[in-house]
């Protein structure tokens, strides 16, 4: 009788002559390569460097598609939105010290969304680790130090055996829920040597899967059953493990209404009878929550920003579906169940009987009737209406990217995303200088759909050398920078806390003339104003290639709830 674990792969006669006789002329760099390839990597990020000129050296006798930006942490951005949009584990390939710290922001973002990057950096010499004070170029005491707070794993390569099975380990770390990025750092003497090891054959790196325990979802299935006035939360764990045809069967089978948080944007049909949509900072979403018998939180640890700034305080029981365990419970006791979210909304169809509530659809309008009437209140048709030129002239299967700038604040709440994994931000970490190099990525990702970048005019400057890169690779991004003179949410948060002066010393801005700026790569600019901004926009996003749209706009936010 054979068991599983007396399986044994053995390798072909062609696989045996190769191993046995592998071509000259190989580094480390190849071995890092060839594993990449093996695991199924098609595509690489990254920024050269002198101590990882073995890698890159060693690209060019591979078939994967290196595309080089100008920044590494645009480089991070770009691999971040590559892996949320295929689902794929994208290498960024760093240098040591100054190089792989500059990636430390994008990390932490694709940490906070769950994006599965593979970053790999080079390290000084073998001879130089261990924290000594040798004095090689970019040397740090521990680099890895300052990675293991942000990345889900650390790994450490010491010869170019451990190569191979590190960056396995790191794929399949990287592609276990919660997905995230990884490190794997490697000394430039172990890339540059020459290797006789054999060339690197595929590898089987599949993630783990996080199961629910049956016992709890018996619990949560009985709880659901039982409810009066069930509301389901659905947040990014829902769109990273691709359930959201399973969510919308869940809610219409029980009959409740769902609400999105940020990075779930798209999880449930906006247009849905019950969709509540993304209002979470709003006090009447609020209140709504707050007033369910059974709240159903999926793929969200109820954070910030999903809590209306943690001034929500749930009266009923709250069940929560989480893959990253340190979430669980974080923030309000519940019935917590580590789990996939896919997978745990499969067990909760497979034992939740259905209910009939026809007062749902109703409750969800009126909720969504009392939002629109207090933001009717308060003059904003100008920031309703740039939204909507924006959504009018985005092709409703085409992704967009937005930067921490009023706009995306608008449209965290406002913004119909039309499909799951169709619209992403850098709300998770909350840094600047995201979206433009994302969008890069998404369109290498998928080159056949346009893409849309929208920015402020601060925000826009962190990125402004990869228009570069999308015109030297030519890749299918328009990027909308709504220029008002400044960094637009810092000021209107300073004048509220602090006053007018204030404001004005620390976020008015000199800026360039974006369009002109843009001309001067050779990408096509040109300069807008909110009535011609859905014509422009939807020109801009039908020409192939780069583009970039120049709204000169001073936009407010609605007024917040979570301050009375």
């Amino acid at each position: 009788m054979t068991h599983d674990h007396d399986l044994v792969l053995r390798p072909t006669a062609a696989q045996t002559e190769a191993a046995l006789d592998p071509p000259p002329g190989r580094t480390g760099g190849d071995l890092v390569v060839e594993t990449l390839a093996g695991l199924g990597a098609t595509t690489v990020f990254g920024l050269p460097g002198q101590h990882a000129l073995a890698v890159f050296d060693a690209l060019r006798r591979s078939d994967l598609r290196y595309v080089g930006l100008r920044m590494e942490n645009n480089a991070g951005f770009a691999a971040d939105a590559y892996g949320r949009v295929t689902g794929e584990a994208a290498p960024l390939l760093l240098s040591t010290g100054p190089g792989a710290l500059t990636s430390l922001a994008a990390l932490q973002e694709a940490a906070a969304a769950s994006a599965p990057v593979l970053a790999i950096s080079s390290q000084i010499p073998t001879r130089g680790l261990g924290g000594g004070r040798h004095g090689y170029l970019h040397e740090l005491p521990d680099q890895a130090a300052s990675f293991r707070g942000v990345v889900k794993s650390v790994h450490t390569v010491r010869a170019q055996s451990q190569i191979p099975s590190a960056l396995q380990e790191a794929w399949k770390s990287a592609l276990t829920a919660p997905h995230g990025p990884v490190w794997v750092e490697i000394p430039q003497d172990v890339l540059l040597a020459e290797t006789a090891l054999p060339v690197v054959t595929a590898g089987d790196a599949f993630p783990e899967e996080l199961p629910p325990r049956p016992e709890l979802t018996a619990v949560a299935a009985d709880l659901l059953a039982k409810a009066a006035r069930p509301v389901i939360v659905a947040g990014g764990g829902v769109v990273r493990a691709d359930a959201s045809g399973k969510l919308r069967k869940l809610a219409e089978r029980l009959d409740a209404p769902v609400v999105t948080t940020f990075g779930g944007k798209g999880a449930f049909p906006w247009t849905h009878p019950l969709s509540l949509r993304s209002w979470l900072e709003d006090r009447h979403t609020t209140d709504f929550l707050e007033d369910a018998d059974v709240l159903l939180v999926i793929g969200s640890g109820l954070g910030e920003l999903s809590s209306n700034y943690h001034t929500f305080t749930p009266r009923g029981r709250v069940i929560q579906i989480e893959a990253d365990l340190g979430k669980l419970e974080s923030n309000h006791p519940a019935l917590g169940i580590h789990a996939d979210a896919r997978l745990a909304i499969q067990a909760l169809l497979e034992t939740v009987p259905e209910r009939t509530d026809p007062t749902a659809p109703e409750r969800v309008r009126a909720l969504l009737s009392r939002v629109a009437e207090r933001l009717a209140s308060q003059e904003l048709a100008l920031e309703q209406q740039v939204l909507a030129s924006v959504r009018t002239a985005l092709p409703a299967g085409s992704p967009s990217f937005w930067d921490m700038t009023i706009l995306a604040y608008w449209a965290w709440s406002a913004f119909d995303p039309k499909g799951s994994n169709h619209m992403h931000s850098a709300q998770g970490a909350g840094g600047l200088g995201y979206a433009f190099p994302a969008a890069l990525g998404a369109a290498v990702a998928d080159p056949t759909r346009p893409v849309l970048a929208v920015s402020g005019d601060g925000g826009a400057l962190y990125s402004i050398a990869e228009l570069a890169t999308a015109k030297q690779y030519d890749l299918n991004v328009t990027w909308l920078v709504v220029d008002d003179g400044g960094y637009g949410i810092l000021r209107e948060y300073m004048t509220e806390s602090f006053g007018g002066t204030t404001a004005t010393k620390t976020t008015e801005l000199t800026g360039p003339d974006f369009a002109a700026l843009a001309e001067s790569f050779g990408v096509p600019g040109v300069r807008t104003s909110p009535q011609a901004l859905a014509a422009d926009l939807a020109q801009a996003l039908a020409s192939p290639g780069p583009s970039v749209v120049v709204l000169p706009a001073r936009l407010r936010m609605f007024a917040p709830t979570h301050l009375g």
